[in-house]
């Protein structure tokens, strides 16, 4: 390898594989990408397999501390309750800041457009 070799700039790796000559008959290609298959991430035999490993996993660390499906369910419902709960009274709080808002902003913002209107002609 000579030195301007080295110092040349190196090209990035693929990221993606590079294009495959087309296969010869009677060989089986890769099965075409379908939109289930690209909104899974894979076949859906593989993704389910995949999840149930990792559910698997997931479940023995949860029971391992002692927390049951129904805790978890539980406390998405809560956590849900709460929110519906707060969220009357925080967008009813939030409409009044825009309104407020928008008192000052409106008008300014249709006098410039009229402005900008008038220095056009």
């Amino acid at each position: 390898m000579s030195e301007d070799d080295r110092l040349a700039p190196k090209a990035p790796p693929h990221w993606t594989a590079p294009e495959q000559p087309p296969a010869p008959s009677g060989v089986r290609s890769r099965p075409q990408e379908t939109a289930l298959n690209r909104f899974l991430g894979g076949s859906p035999g593989g993704v389910f397999l995949r999840l149930l490993f990792v559910s698997l996993i997931v479940g023995a660390f949860l029971m391992w501390l002692d927390i049951r499906p129904w805790d978890v369910f539980r406390g998405l419902k809560q956590l849900v309750d709460r929110i519906w709960d707060l969220g009357f009274d925080a967008i009813r709080e939030i409409a009044d800041y825009i309104v407020a808002g928008a008192a000052i902003v409106v008008p300014v913002w249709l006098v410039l457009r009229l402005m900008n209107m008038r220095d056009a002609r």
